[in-house]
C-alpha cells in the first residue's frame, strides 16, 4: 500500500512539474510579445494608423490662469496605409464650451483658479 501511494505522489508530482514547466513557458512567451508591443517604434506605428500625430509645443496653464509657452498647431501628416482615419482629418472643438465653463462676451473660455484644498481629509 505504502508503494502505490509513493507510485502516485510520483506520478502527480512529474504531471506538476510538466505543468509548471509550460506555463513558464507561456508566461515567457506573453511578456515578449507585451515587449514587442510596448516598443516605441511599435507605439508610434500603432499611433499613426489611429491618425494620431506627434505634438507640437505645449503650453502650461498656472495656477494663477496664467499661460505659460506658446501653444503649436500641429499639421497631420499623411495617414499610415491600412489607416482607417482620413488623411488630415482631427477631432473638431465644439464651436461652444460646455454649459459649465465660464465664457467671455468675445467667447473665450474664463480660467478660474481652484481654491486651495483645506486638510481635513479622512484618515
Amino acid at each position: 500500500m505504502l508503494n502505490t501511494a509513493v507510485n502516485q505522489g510520483s506520478f502527480e508530482l512529474s504531471r506538476l512539474q510538466r505543468e509548471t514547466t509550460r506555463l513558464t513557458d507561456e508566461q515567457q512567451s506573453l511578456e515578449q510579445q507585451i515587449d514587442r508591443w510596448a516598443a516605441p517604434d511599435a507605439l508610434e506605428r500603432r499611433a499613426r494608423r489611429m491618425g494620431m500625430v506627434p505634438g507640437g509645443s505645449p503650453a502650461f496653464l498656472q495656477d494663477d490662469g496664467t499661460v505659460r509657452g506658446t501653444p503649436e498647431q500641429v499639421s497631420a501628416a499623411p495617414s499610415a496605409p491600412g489607416s482607417s482615419a482620413a488623411p488630415g482629418a482631427l477631432p473638431q472643438p465644439s464651436p461652444q464650451p460646455p454649459a459649465h465653463v465660464p465664457a467671455t462676451a468675445d467667447g473665450a473660455i474664463q480660467i478660474v483658479p481652484a481654491a486651495p484644498a483645506t486638510g481635513g481629509g479622512a484618515r
